[in-house]
């Protein structure tokens, strides 16, 4: 897990010290999550949370780009005892096709690095639950943005998880709903 996220940090390290060769921005993001799990657990809400990270956006050609990222997400679910919160460092590696009226489709997929797991009752009383899951998480990102001329864009994503998140042997999965900022500084 320490060696996905270093590995994805040197990954956007050496294309930020390319960056004058292969026209590379780097950015900033960050926004809301809208979470849940999928139907096979008896989930009664959603959990609301941020996230926060930085970006790399690679031009491939003149409509195609590569962004690879690195943020740090919460995520979970509301039942009738309480709410789980996750809290991940999600690790996307979206293709995306650029509109020259600023829209971008993006799509790809992530790897989640699980930092902490806990469960609050309805009284407050939180348990820590990180020995209840697994260490990762491997899903597929959908999303459209849009950016501006001024470099400032909004994006909206839906993280499908397709691994189990647990050790209980009910197949959990993550659902997450990203709205938010992004910003890519110039060259």
């Amino acid at each position: 897990m320490k060696k996905m996220i270093l590995l994805a940090m040197v990954v956007i390290m050496t294309f930020a010290g390319n960056a004058q060769r292969r026209n590379v921005q780097l950015g900033i993001k960050a926004g809301v999550n809208i979470s849940n799990y999928n139907d096979a657990v008896a989930t009664t809400g959603t959990n609301t949370g941020f996230h926060a990270g930085l970006l790399a956006h690679i031009h491939l050609a003149p409509s195609w780009a590569l962004q690879p990222e690195v943020v740090y997400s919460t995520q979970g679910a509301k039942f009738t005892s309480g709410k789980h919160e996750v809290n991940y460092i999600n690790i996307p590696l979206l293709i995306q096709y650029m509109f020259r009226s600023g829209f971008r489709l993006q799509t790809g997929p992530q790897v989640g690095v699980l930092t902490s797991a806990k469960f609050e009752d309805n009284n407050g009383t939180e348990t820590n639950m990180r020995s209840s899951f697994n260490s990762s998480d491997f899903g597929w990102t959908f999303g459209l943005g849009y950016l501006t001329t001024s470099r400032l864009g909004v994006d909206a994503r839906y993280n499908l998880g397709i691994s189990d998140i647990t050790k209980g042997g009910v197949d959990v999965n993550n659902r997450v709903w990203q709205f938010g900022l992004f910003y890519q500084f110039r060259q």
